[in-house]
């Protein structure tokens, strides 16, 4: 029998999301530390480029997912910041730090 996630996600399957989520942040932060300390100068622009690309999106992820667990522990999780409707839980399944719906992301994004 399956639960329906987009009404009470049920503490499960939310502590399986903290669960996944606490892993991809300690996954970010070990990368961020290696990024960080890899900051020798190749003299190469290209590679300077990638390194602050891949800092930017590694900070960025980290905030995602600092973002997701503040709204697991505050109880706001799974409810869409703009219109405060349930995210359905196939959406959080692929993107679990998920802040909108599809529809205000899609207005989010224009």
């Amino acid at each position: 029998m399956s639960v329906d996630h987009r009404r009470t996600p049920d503490q499960s399957w939310l502590a399986d999301v903290r669960a996944s989520l606490a892993d991809d942040f300690a996954t970010q932060t070990a990368r961020l530390r290696e990024l960080t300390e890899l900051n020798a100068d190749t003299g190469d622009p290209g590679e300077a480029h990638n390194q602050a690309a891949l800092l930017v999106a590694t900070r960025q992820n980290i905030e995602q997912i600092t973002g997701a667990l503040s709204r697991i522990s505050d109880g706001t999780y799974g409810a869409c910041q703009k219109c405060g409707q349930s995210i359905p839980a196939e959406r959080l399944d692929i993107l679990p730090h998920a802040r909108f719906c599809v529809p205000c992301q899609e207005k989010q994004n224009r």
